[in-house]
């Protein structure tokens, strides 16, 4: 199992050393043709404008939604939870438009605003200490979106089918719960591509 992170922006390493803490091989991708052999990808954070920029530069737009089409496991975090939206406040056009959700950018305030919080994540566990970094979250989700988690009402943890989303960063902890849960998910889209 081969679980690819978007080397574009945001904490890399750290979510591929997550990852193969939770059992996975995990690489950084910066090229299309590496998104290929992959079981499944993880979208980081950073400035999701940038990102989405990027990845039109480098041609890996087409490449994710490929994936996605295929049935592969994605995971975003933070930003990468803005480019997996189908909808984001503000913007005209979503960057990968996967996710039946709305977004709102930055809605927890700019960089001084950061806060930590322990979260209780429904089939994760309780007491996720998550840290929130200019995060978004999640406004409103389609009738096929499972809630996750909340903070303050607000939805900050989702899943749709294949689709994984996190306003938080995950990957700033010692806390393997949430990467192992991702992992299960592209261990079980293995199983069910392997039983089509």
């Amino acid at each position: 199992m081969k679980i690819g992170v978007l080397a574009l922006q945001g904490a890399v390493r750290e979510h591929v050393q997550l990852l193969e803490q939770a059992g996975a091989t995990a690489v950084a991708v910066k090229r299309a043709e590496q998104l290929r052999d992959l079981d499944g990808l993880v979208i980081p954070g950073g400035e999701s404008t940038t990102i989405g920029k990027l990845m039109r530069e480098y041609q890996l737009t087409e490449p994710v939604l490929k994936m996605h089409r295929e049935g592969k496991p994605i995971f975003g975090t933070c930003a990468g939870l803005i480019l997996i939206a189908k909808r984001v406040e503000g913007l005209d056009e979503p960057h990968l438009g996967l996710m039946d959700i709305t977004v709102k950018r930055n809605a927890f305030g700019r960089q001084r605003e950061s806060f930590e919080a322990a979260l209780n994540i429904e089939e994760i566990g309780d007491n996720f200490q998550a840290v929130f970094i200019r995060a978004p979250y999640i406004e409103q989700a389609g009738p096929g979106v499972k809630v996750l988690a909340t903070v303050d009402g607000k939805i900050v943890a989702a899943r749709e089918g294949t689709l994984l989303g996190a306003a938080f960063h995950p990957e700033l902890t010692d806390d393997l719960r949430f990467h192992a849960y991702f992992v299960k998910m592209v261990q079980e889209s293995m199983v069910t591509k392997v039983n089509l």
